[in-house]
């Protein structure tokens, strides 16, 4: 019966060690893999910057602006393109390139890498792209000086202009805005 006890727990030990050999490779991979795709997703929204009029960088907090008003004489729906920044296909090309490393063998695995990279950076760029394009409104203005101009600008959800509206037109460098 000690004999049997001892087989039994040899037998145990050697399918313990089989089961950790074999989760060791695959799933901590998973679980970096899921753990980079969170942050891919969760920078890429982080990264999305609102370009409504109500939305103000930190550069341009307790800075002088300029107020001028007019009369908005157009009213014209646009579609603003995402950013394009190399975080994107960065964080596509090392998810991709962990991804690829873990299809096949030695070899196998380092080529699967390289294709997984470029893959993944084509269609992160794609999708930090794609997060990031919104739809806004191009504002014709008639100022009180007479010059017209244009100002593209996000809407936010509480925001709505009409045409005849009086506006003012807020500018400082390169920012402007319309607002109420």
């Amino acid at each position: 019966m000690i004999q049997s006890e001892v087989n039994l727990s040899a037998g145990q030990d050697i399918l313990s060690e089989a089961r950790r050999r074999k989760n060791h490779g695959v799933t901590p991979m998973k679980k970096t893999v899921l753990v980079l795709l969170l942050f891919v997703t969760t920078g890429l929204v982080g990264c999305a910057s609102t370009l409504s009029g109500e939305s103000y960088s930190r550069s341009e907090a307790r800075t002088v602006q300029q107020v001028e008003y007019g009369i908005i004489e157009q009213l014209r729906p646009v579609k603003i393109e995402g950013t394009k920044t190399p975080i994107g296909s960065g964080a596509g090309a090392l998810v991709g390139g962990i991804a690829g490393s873990s299809v096949g063998g030695h070899t196998t695995s380092k080529v699967m890498a390289v294709i997984g990279a470029v893959a993944g950076g084509v269609a992160g760029a794609a999708i930090e792209e794609g997060v990031t394009r919104t739809h806004g409104v191009e504002i014709t203005v008639k100022m009180n000086d007479g010059r017209t101009i244009a100002v593209v600008q996000a809407l936010a959800p509480n925001e709505r202009f009409s045409v005849g509206e009086r506006v003012r037109v807020i500018h400082s460098g390169q920012n402007t805005r319309v607002a109420h």
